[in-house]
């Protein structure tokens, strides 16, 4: 076919993002309502905390009321990132979320996740090599590690069912060597090992012992670990009665920076993002800590064009600095999405659905397998639309997640307020009443 577009270009503007995402389109502009729109959608399918937009927009209001705009905002800054704004973050990070300390000389920030992970990409491996990840993984990482720095994506199989994984993730050293091994025997290099904790989809985490196991090895193969930390403010509490008795392993939750904190080792990185624990990913500011000075001087000369707008750093700064805000943020975060997660589980447990029992983030990852006609890819996307079709409640098929096996899908709970969600659930519950009686 002729085009008028690079090899690149002609291969971007055929090769789809993800499979949910034309759909995730028009549910989100047929979105439920119970006056003006009864038969509408549900797209839960969208990564996106939106329970808690009304606490924070009126904070960013009060923000732009209270605060004159400082002089630095009009200006070029470093393409880290302003360094009133690294500083603020550093101080967020210390009391928040890695509770070690940072040094803002060790930060530099891109638009969104996205932009992090491929400068992150382009500056730690080379063309074909390779970024091993433990599946089910977030599926877009396959175009943000692919698209521009083309390094290519293996899924490291841990487990085959949920039961599996119940107690946490199964990653091991046998499980590193056989991939380094698999990647190297098909003509490549294993470049980066990327972690997500909490996990997407699962919710699990990596204990400190588990991490520091993998680190060690890492170090000692030359292989950059990067920890996304993305959720790292989004935990569930397990201590709720209604779900307490999911969790015998109640190991902590430990920032992998503590660790990098103590080796302070070149082949040791952190990605955060405000797109997930805030919400507001058309925000777009992820950020990414490393030790590595090599490293964050590469990434300060190639980051001018994925540059952060001055004023967000400037709102978000403003954000973060408020100590009473933060605390109370963070609990009631907290709190809203556990309500909101005992109310998916409780369902799944009504109709004993297999589901991972999760620790943190915005997903509950289920294990339907047992309503597809086959087990299949074809089966699999078959229930996906069925379910769609039926109740307007989107979720995410399994298929794009690197995990071998049908029947899983991702649920977004969070996405939707809690009136909303129990809506959804409501006929969820009746579609799979209705399955059982066929």
């Amino acid at each position: 076919m002729n085009t008028s577009l690079s090899k690149r270009g002609q291969l971007a503007s055929e090769t789809i993002m993800r499979v949910d995402l034309d759909i995730s389109f028009e549910a989100l502009e047929n979105q439920y309502d119970s006056i003006t729109n009864p038969t509408g959608s549900f797209p839960l399918s969208i990564a996106e905390n939106r329970l808690n937009w009304d606490v924070l927009k009126q904070k960013f209001q009060q923000i732009a009321a209270e605060h004159e705009i400082d002089d630095w905002v009009m200006g070029y800054t470093s393409p880290l990132g302003s360094m009133e704004f690294r500083e603020a973050i550093a101080n967020f990070y210390t009391r928040y979320l890695t509770v070690c300390p940072i040094d803002p000389l060790t930060i530099g920030c891109s638009p969104g996740a996205t932009g992090i992970v491929e400068m992150t990409s382009i500056l730690l491996a080379d063309e074909g090599d390779v970024a091993a990840m433990p599946a089910p993984c977030y599926p877009v990482y396959r175009q943000d590690i692919g698209n521009i720095p083309l390094v290519k994506r293996y899924d490291i199989q841990t487990h085959s069912s949920l039961h599996e994984i119940q107690y946490g993730p199964l990653l091991n050293l046998e499980h590193l060597r056989h991939a380094k091994q698999e990647i190297q025997a098909d003509g490549h290099q294993m470049k980066l090992l990327i972690i997500t904790s909490p996990d997407n989809p699962t919710g699990m985490i990596y204990s400190e012992q588990h991490l520091e196991e993998i680190a060690d090895w890492c170090i000692s193969n030359n292989i950059h670990l990067i920890v996304n930390e993305i959720y790292g403010l989004s935990m569930i509490d397990i201590n709720m009665p209604k779900i307490t008795n999911d969790y015998s392993n109640r190991d902590p939750y430990t920032s992998f920076a503590q660790l990098m904190h103590r080796r302070k080792s070149d082949y040791l990185h952190h990605w955060y993002s405000f797109s997930k624990d805030f919400g507001i990913s058309g925000f777009r500011v992820g950020l990414v800590h490393s030790h590595n000075a090599e490293f964050i001087k590469g990434f300060e000369n190639y980051n001018l064009s994925h540059s952060v707008s001055n004023h967000t750093q400037w709102l978000l700064m403003h954000l973060i600095k408020d100590d009473d805000f933060m605390s109370h943020y963070i609990q009631e975060n907290q709190k809203r999405l556990t309500n909101s997660y005992i109310a998916v589980v409780s369902l799944l447990k009504k109709h004993q659905v297999p589901y991972v029992p999760s620790r943190g983030g915005l997903f509950a990852w289920i294990d339907f397998s047992t309503y597809l006609s086959e087990q299949s890819e074809k089966a699999e996307m078959d229930l996906w639309m069925e379910l769609f079709h039926s109740t307007g409640v989107l979720l995410t098929p399994g298929h794009g997640f690197g995990h071998a096996g049908y029947g899983f899908f991702r649920m977004v709970y969070p996405y939707v307020s809690f009136d909303l969600l129990t809506i959804a659930l409501d006929k969820l519950d009746s579609f799979l009443t209705s399955k059982k009686m066929d």
